[in-house]
């Protein structure tokens, strides 16, 4: 049992707008906005008061999020917020949510159980609900670290979705940085059933086609050539493979970002907080 795929991460924001307006101008094809939604106390299925749009990749994607409706509770989003705007969610996907409980459990997790969630999603056939089972870490100082079940993946993944003007298609890596790179991987090796492997500055976790690079702040700053910390840790970054050599996002982003060695890299003040570097 150990999590399978680096599932998505999520985006956080103050105004879903105008974050969504920024990744559509750098050639992203984003899910129309669609409102959380989670069961009470009571067991009765509510909205919530964050919502989202989505760029659905081939393999991951990115969740654009933000507080839509401030008078429903926020599901510790403005929390988040008051930390810096940008990465706060980074999601592995799983195949049995019950059995990694129990997993989770029997190495001494502090896990309450199974966090349902659920969204309305516009398909051709007409509105549908997409389900999802989460694990999250109780103990991550990152932000919301989980794991996720995909119940209903056929109504994300839908192929209309999956074709975007700059050419992305898989969400490759996230990038962390931390002050303790051995804690952190640790810890967070725990939550996706896998072995930290070292490499320079830090550690790496392969999660399936993915990976989660855990670095020190020099580390860190050479993956993402000019990156600026608010804070540790921080999720800093991501990876996004695509299938041009990033040459489609160059020219769309022209002088908001710049050729680095590895691909094209977009900086965190042109994509919400998270920087982006394209391969």
């Amino acid at each position: 049992m150990a999590a399978t795929s680096l599932d998505h991460v999520g985006i956080a924001g103050r105004d879903l707008g105008r974050l969504a307006s920024a990744y559509e101008s750098l050639g992203f094809r984003l899910t129309p906005r669609a409102q959380h939604q989670a069961p009470g106390p009571d067991g009765v299925v509510r909205p919530i008061g964050t919502g989202n749009r989505c760029a659905m990749l081939r393999r991951g994607y990115l969740e654009l999020i933000a507080v839509i409706d401030p008078a429903l509770p926020s599901n510790t989003l403005d929390r988040f917020l008051a930390r810096y705007e940008g990465i706060h969610i980074v999601a592995f996907g799983i195949d049995d949510a019950e059995a990694e409980l129990a997993r989770l459990r029997a190495g001494g997790a502090a896990i309450g159980g199974i966090a349902w969630l659920e969204r309305p999603v516009e398909t051709r056939e007409g509105v549908r609900t997409a389900r999802f089972a989460r694990l999250p870490s109780p103990e991550a100082p990152e932000g919301r670290m989980q794991l996720i079940r995909h119940l209903t993946p056929e109504l994300l993944w839908q192929p209309h979705l999956l074709e975007h003007p700059n050419r992305a298609v898989s969400l490759d890596e996230v990038i962390l940085a931390v002050s303790d790179p051995a804690e952190a991987a640790g810890r967070l090796g725990r939550l996706v059933g896998q072995d930290p492997v070292p490499v320079e500055d830090g550690f790496v976790l392969a999660v399936g086609s993915g990976r989660l690079a855990i670095h020190r702040v020099e580390g860190a700053r050479r993956r993402l050539e000019g990156l600026a910390l608010p804070c540790l840790p921080f999720i800093a970054g991501v990876v996004i493979g695509t299938d041009d050599g990033a040459q489609a996002i160059a020219a769309i982003a022209g002088a908001r970002g710049r050729r680095v060695a590895s691909g094209f890299l977009v900086p965190a003040s042109e994509a919400g907080g998270a920087t982006l570097l394209f391969t």
